[in-house]
């Protein structure tokens, strides 16, 4: 089992993730170069090198340009979409010459027209223990939004639309020796603003690997996520696609409360045993990166995302559940 990091890209930054014991980095949202159409094979090279420089493998890259709305074609059968899977597979393509192994992407929608983020939040600034930043989602405080789109979309509409693009892009990842990671909704809940949420539940997720039907796809297994799906579902779920290779990587993401409301919180606070994940991520012999996901923002981390002293405390917690798993 080894510890990465998510989206760090200063090269001081870079330095105390290695000296903190991690060895990966994983990138969220890269974006094509002005007036490309994919993202380009010399920069995801100059972005491996910089990572190999600096003792770090370059894991994945995940969600392709979401501030774009890259996979809305995509995701909701609108005109244009065969140009988004055509750009997404030559992006995979490049991963592939490039040795990068997996590609993490989403089935969300985001809520605004112009782009913004498909992860919901109703705020960012939660304040936590000693005043620390967490995000937090109530869905009573948005239950009476606008549709996000034109119309509201039925559920076997929207999986059509996945089906249409797996079958579509699966024969790219296989070819480029590239495996596609996708992440659960967030929050899971059935719909939002017009639009079903399809990956919520253990069952779905089973019915995307059915459509797949290839060893080139596989989960980004957000613990955060899979613990709001009901007791057991996370544990379930570990087992089942673990014991089949299905799992990529893991977010270690905390989180109290229900799909329509919880807030995210250190680790220790959460309702996910991460003890018993690591447990179990032994006993399956897994050998894929953990990455610490959506922690408190610290005093001191700028105010804007995890930061260093967030890493610091989130890498010393994974190290210490791994030394006491292994024994």
């Amino acid at each position: 089992m080894r510890i990465g990091l998510w989206n760090v890209r200063e090269r001081e930054h870079f330095r105390l993730v290695r000296q903190l014991g991690a060895t990966g980095v994983v990138y969220w949202s890269l974006a094509p170069s002005e007036g490309e159409s994919a993202i380009d094979l010399l920069d995801l090279v100059a972005l491996r090198s910089r990572c190999e420089d600096a003792g770090l493998e370059f894991v994945a890259a995940e969600n392709l340009g979401f501030r774009t709305r890259f996979y809305d074609p995509i995701i909701l059968g609108l005109p244009g979409r065969d140009q988004q899977i055509d750009a997404i597979a030559a992006s995979i393509r490049n991963l592939g010459r490039a040795g990068i192994p997996y590609f993490g992407y989403h089935w969300m929608v985001d809520p605004k027209a112009a782009g913004s983020n498909p992860v919901f939040s109703t705020s960012l600034t939660t304040r936590t223990r000693g005043g620390a930043l967490v995000r937090s989602f109530d869905l009573d405080l948005v239950r009476d939004a606008p549709l996000f789109r034109d119309r509201e979309y039925s559920e076997e509409e929207m999986w059509g639309n996945y089906e249409y693009f797996i079958k579509a892009i699966i024969p790219v990842a296989e070819e480029a020796g590239v495996t596609l990671s996708l992440h659960p909704d967030d929050p899971p809940i059935p719909h939002f603003g017009g639009i079903p949420r399809l990956f919520r539940s253990f069952e779905a997720f089973q019915r995307a690997m059915e459509i797949a039907d290839s060893p080139n796809w596989g989960l980004t297994f957000c613990l955060g996520n899979w613990a709001l799906m009901g007791p057991g579902v996370l544990e379930k779920g570990l087992r089942y696609f673990g014991e089949r290779g299905r799992i990529c990587y893991i977010h270690f993401q905390a989180v109290r409360g229900t799909p329509e409301r919880f807030t995210e919180c250190f680790f220790e606070e959460g309702q996910c045993d991460f003890l018993e994940v690591m447990r179990i991520l032994k006993e399956l012999d897994f050998k894929g990166y953990m990455l610490p996901a959506h922690g408190p923002i610290l005093e001191g981390d700028g105010g804007v995302g995890e930061g260093p002293h967030s890493h610091c405390y989130s890498v010393g917690y994974l190290q210490a559940l791994i030394r006491i798993v292994s024994g």
